[in-house]
């Protein structure tokens, strides 16, 4: 738990250092103060509300046991195994299978599924998938990813008013268009750098946790096969419109390619399942 905290505590640092720069560019000192004091308020709004903030964007409707009892039932005896609270489930009316975790902790935690991926994965399968996600409750890593995702939209829109109002050096005076422009290409860039780096190494460790959760590596390995196959074939209209929360989902949702993969936050599909398949292999 401490690391977790620790990770937090360093990306909300980062944040701070990000939004200081782009203020510092747009307005000098006084723009540096200013974007601080931003950069301070959106990080104890994104503590707090971060969560709900996600969900909204997902338009993601909370089910109970009479209204689903499919999915409830099944978070129900998952987060029993996990040792943790009944976290809130939602469904989001997608397509595309997928499912993430949010909360700022395992006291105030939510799971959400696509209607595509409870259509989709058998009831094994998607045991395995919520177990996933129940194991990013358990390590406390939701917090870490949900702040990242709604910071990551902040620094961008910071990035954007540098490029539209333009920079000015530290004594107050205009200074040289042209870094309003790297600002606009860089700080998108420096936030996606933060999300990789939390996220890869926490997928891997979310895979295993949940694997053993659920007592079925091998249901999970065959989940994402399945939603690997899938998914990019299926695009999902609020992943495109908030990509900074792709790095939240069980599968990168995003349809883009190119540059784009530089920058993903999941690793590649295939280790993932060889790594299940060799846990699965071991436990035999």
């Amino acid at each position: 738990m401490f690391g977790n905290w620790l990770k937090t505590t360093v990306l909300m640092a980062a944040i701070m250092a990000l939004f200081g720069f782009i203020g510092l560019m747009i307005g000098g000192k006084g723009g540096m103060l200013l974007a601080l004091v931003l950069g301070g308020g959106m990080n104890l709004f994104s503590y707090w509300f971060s969560d709900r903030m996600v969900l909204s964007m997902y338009n993601a409707q909370e089910v109970d046991e009479a209204s689903s009892p499919y999915l409830y039932n099944m978070v129900k005896e998952l987060a029993g195994r996990a040792g943790l609270p009944m976290p809130r489930v939602y469904i989001i009316d997608e397509e595309q299978p997928n499912a993430f975790a949010t909360g700022r902790n395992p006291d105030h935690a939510a799971v959400a599924a696509t209607r595509g991926i409870l259509q989709m994965l058998s009831a094994r399968e998607l045991r395995g998938v919520m177990a996933h996600e129940l194991s990013h409750v358990r390590h406390r890593d939701i917090l870490i990813s949900t702040i990242s995702a709604t910071m990551a939209g902040a620094i961008s829109m910071l990035a954007n008013f540098a490029m539209f109002f333009g920079g000015r050096d530290q004594e107050g005076r205009p200074a040289n268009p042209l870094a309003g422009i790297l600002v606009m290409f860089l700080a998108p860039i420096a936030a996606s750098l933060i999300q990789m780096a939390i996220s890869r190494a926490r997928e891997f460790e979310a895979d295993r946790g949940g694997a053993e959760v659920s007592g079925d590596p091998n249901a999970l390995a065959d989940a994402l096969a399945k939603i690997d196959a899938y998914a990019r074939g299926i695009p999902m209209a609020a992943a495109e419109a908030h990509p900074e929360t792709a790095q939240m989902m069980i599968m990168n949702p995003l349809s883009g390619g190119g540059i784009a993969g530089l920058f993903a936050t999941h690793p590649a599909t295939e280790e993932r399942i060889a790594r299940l398949r060799a846990m699965a292999g071991r436990a035999a």
